[in-house]
């Protein structure tokens, strides 16, 4: 199991905390610092089961400067969360071949 994981984000923190009081073996990882490739995050949201701009953090300062009100392809959100990863959502849990977006952080439950 994997996180996407933020953590000065109260909602990723509660969320790996859920999963840990679960007993999970997880593999952490702070997207900030270890930003996914293009191929990872399509893989990832294919396995969210969402378009990509569904998964993108509107109220982020970079997307209301550079993105807002812009109408862009699924290959333009996904590299646009790739160079800004402050704009992918989180935390977002992947087990096998599925994953979940934790807003509300007990909705990771679900995965499990």
């Amino acid at each position: 199991m994997k996180i996407l994981h933020n953590p000065q984000c109260s909602k990723s923190r509660e969320a790996l905390s859920i999963l840990q009081e679960k007993g999970e073996k997880i593999e952490i990882i702070e997207y900030l610092k270890n930003t996914p490739s293009v191929e990872e995050l399509k893989s990832i949201i294919k396995m969210i089961g969402v378009r990509p701009e569904e998964i993108v953090r509107k109220g982020e300062a970079i997307y209301k400067e550079l993105y807002k009100g812009k109408v862009l392809s699924d290959e333009e959100w996904i590299e646009a969360m790739v160079k800004h990863p402050k704009l992918i959502e989180r935390p977002i849990v992947i087990k096998d071949k599925k994953a979940i977006i934790g807003r509300p952080p007990l909705k990771i439950i679900d995965i499990l």
